[in-house]
């Protein structure tokens, strides 16, 4: 029977009615507190019929805080924040993954509350970032020591188990797009020379490590990774074809064992030979977003699934404009198109104000 977006599929402990995800995206509503507030909550319960959606990108610790106004897995009070967040999302019948994201080196110490930001290795990102006082050179950042990675293991598994204590279904960790996992996947930002650089199998080496400690903690069942391999973005080069290969391929052969909810794999050829390699060797569900900087379609999504390139597809801006996305790609109803200038703005405006669908089906 061929596999269409509107089947049901296993992801863990959860049945998901569609395997439509909305991808995590960052929306920098939560204040300078890192507060999700009714706003959010309101926008996450507007998506909940989506098979499950993935939060914006949350951080365990201060210090692995990205950007303002970004949300947190820290204090009671952004936990009782989610908490509202994750109760509103299941009462509408959905379900919910918390994304823990790490910054790593993409933040500053304007950003994360004057913590010097921390990286495999003490290379900075050339260029500048955004900050609340303005655009400023990206900060040197310190290479974490041997004994510190127990540590910031520790700080993973501090900020799942959090998340499953606020109501979520489970957790994505954040390896993707250059952040802290990515920066030690990625040979131009991981220059160690011990036990965690140097070799394809050293450098995934600390994700491996993250990903187990965070199964065992609250089950393999309740926990996905998202990678981003050859996206090339925020200097995590990965321009040499056969490392990039031999580095998530030793990645997925020591995570394929523990069986883990999903992998998600930000690519924009699902059918080359790079992800298609790393699907058969994961063995777990596989989810795919093509890429950030164009619009999946229905049929782009659609073809996905019917060539058996993936077992859920993860949509971004569609995701945004569209809160009863399922419903307009299932009955083929026109859609509302993306606000980009409100994608990081404050308020509901382009955030909670997108309407549902309201006419007549042709």
């Amino acid at each position: 029977m061929q596999t269409d977006l509107f089947s049901p599929l296993n992801v863990g402990a959860l049945q998901l009615p569609n395997r439509l995800v909305m991808a995590p995206l960052t929306r920098v509503r939560s204040g300078a507190d890192g507060i999700p507030g009714p706003l959010v909550a309101e926008h996450y319960r507007q998506r909940a019929t989506l098979g499950l959606i993935v939060s914006e990108g949350t951080y365990p610790s201060r210090e692995g805080q990205g950007f303002s106004g970004q949300p947190g897995l820290v204090t009671p009070e952004q936990l009782a924040g989610w908490r509202r967040v994750t109760d509103a999302v299941h009462e509408a019948g959905g379900r919910i993954f918390a994304q823990v994201m790490h910054a790593g080196r993409v933040s500053h110490p304007e950003i994360n509350g004057g913590f010097q930001t921390v990286a495999p290795s003490a290379v900075a990102i050339d260029g500048v970032i955004r900050t609340p006082a303005g655009k400023l050179p990206h900060a040197q950042p310190r290479e974490l020591g041997e004994l510190e990675l127990d540590e910031m293991r520790d700080i993973f598994v501090r900020g799942a188990i959090a998340a499953v204590e606020a109501g979520f279904d489970g957790v994505e960790l954040h390896g993707a797009n250059g952040y802290l996992l990515h920066e030690f996947l990625s040979p131009a930002s991981n220059r160690r020379t011990d036990g965690y650089g140097g070799s394809p199998q050293a450098r995934a080496r600390f994700v491996v490590e993250v990903v187990t400690a965070v199964a065992a903690a609250i089950g393999a069942d309740r926990v996905g990774l998202r990678i981003s391999p050859e996206h090339n973005i925020q200097d995590a080069w990965e321009k040499d074809s056969e490392q990039t290969l031999a580095t998530y391929g030793a990645l997925v052969d020591e995570i394929a064992p523990l069986e883990l909810a999903y992998l998600s794999i930000l690519h924009n050829n699902p059918a080359g030979e790079l992800v298609q390699e790393l699907r058969r060797r994961f063995g777990s569900p596989v989810m795919l977003n093509t890429g950030f900087a164009v619009v999946t379609t229905r049929e782009e999504a659609a073809g996905l699934l019917e060539k058996d390139l993936c077992d859920a597809v993860a949509v971004g801006r569609p995701a945004i404009a569209n809160p009863d996305l399922v419903r307009r790609w299932n009955e083929g109803l026109p859609l509302n198109a993306p606000d980009a200038s409100t994608f990081y703005s404050d308020g509901a405006e382009g955030y909670t104000d997108y309407p549902e669908y309201a006419g007549t089906p042709a």
